[in-house]
């Protein structure tokens, strides 16, 4: 099991992509930009289309760390 302090050091340590690790980088950032432009055509201007853009930012994000942080080989 990891410890805490490895834990720490995996996350916030810079992790340059390797392998096909930048394709589905790229993969996921279209999607997730597809997905947010479909919000901005289909939900009326307000604060709840904004936050839900965002959301899909965070998920873009959290996504890329998946692989960044989890694939250390």
């Amino acid at each position: 099991m990891e410890s805490d302090e490895m834990m720490l050091e995996r996350l916030f340590t810079y992790h340059p992509p390797k392998g096909d690790q930048n394709g589905r980088y790229d993969r996921i950032s279209v999607a997730a930009q597809d997905f947010a432009q479909t919000i901005l055509e289909c939900a009326p201007s307000c604060e709840d289309r904004w936050i839900a853009i965002n959301k899909v930012r965070e998920a873009r994000m959290m996504a890329n760390a998946a692989i960044a942080c989890n694939e250390l080989q």
